[in-house]
């Protein structure tokens, strides 16, 4: 199975900076070994995939529903309209910002599914359910509410995000990446099947150059979610190298 490096810029960027897509999409291309996918703000999803057509651009997040009145919302067929090949849903800051449920999540993924995108969809827990010994019951409760039970590695990964890790430079030991991301793999078992093991599972928060290589050699790690270090190539880019050792 490939490793799977996906950026996310979250809200930043102007079409300014997609010139540090340029880099990107070359270390895509020294890398055949690697997947690597670019999630931008809507407003650049057409420049980037004009500008960068080898590399795989998505959207951050769709609406559940194909249409309708969801004023400032964005629907799957849109983004993919607009050049997207994949996006992310239930993202933490999503789930906490925005109130976004598991059910959600789960809409939001079918959605995606019937407009053709593949998804990244996301769980993980917060620092008080952690402190309280509840991170692996929250997993394993965001992967039956959220995943499609008719998902397949060909068109969904699982990418699991500790929330009180993103943005913060803090990440969790390798070995309880290592015991949250057997969790998860065990429960998608339960769900899909035989199947779960083409499903990649990504580790997301702090993902820095210094320490992917580690992260990214932990057993059931099978790529990573970057937020921060995706919006130049210079941070980003080391990363991608990491996914190919």
């Amino acid at each position: 199975m490939k490793k799977l490096i996906a950026g996310n810029w979250k809200m930043n960027g102007d079409l300014a900076a997609l010139t540090e897509l340029d880099a990107i999409a070359a270390a895509a291309r020294d890398y055949p070994s690697v997947d690597v996918m670019m999630a931008l703000p809507t407003t650049l999803i057409g420049p980037a995939a004009a500008r960068v057509p080898a590399l795989t651009i998505g959207a951050q997040d769709v609406h559940g529903s194909d249409s309708g009145a969801h004023t400032g919302c964005v629907s799957a067929a849109m983004v993919r309209e607009a050049g997207a090949r994949f996006t992310i849903v239930g993202h933490s800051e999503r789930r906490g910002d925005q109130g976004e449920t598991s059910q959600d999540v789960w809409e939001k993924a079918m959605a995606a599914r019937r407009h053709g995108l593949s998804v990244i969809l996301c769980v993980g827990e917060t620092e008080a359910e952690r402190n309280a010994g509840r991170a692996a019951r929250v997993v394993q409760a965001q992967i039956e509410k959220s995943v499609p039970e008719e998902a397949m590695g060909d068109w969904l990964t699982l990418a699991y995000e500790p929330r009180w890790a993103i943005g913060t430079g803090r990440t969790p030991t390798m070995e309880e990446i290592a015991e949250i991301h057997a969790i998860a793999r065990a429960k998608l078992r339960m769900l899909v099947g035989a199947t779960a093991s083409e499903i990649r599972i990504l580790y997301g928060g702090s993902v820095t150059g210094a320490n992917a290589a580690e992260i990214l050699h932990v057993t059931d790690v099978d790529g990573a979610l970057v937020g921060g270090a995706s919006l130049t190539a210079a941070k980003f880019v080391p990363i991608v190298a990491a996914g190919a050792r």
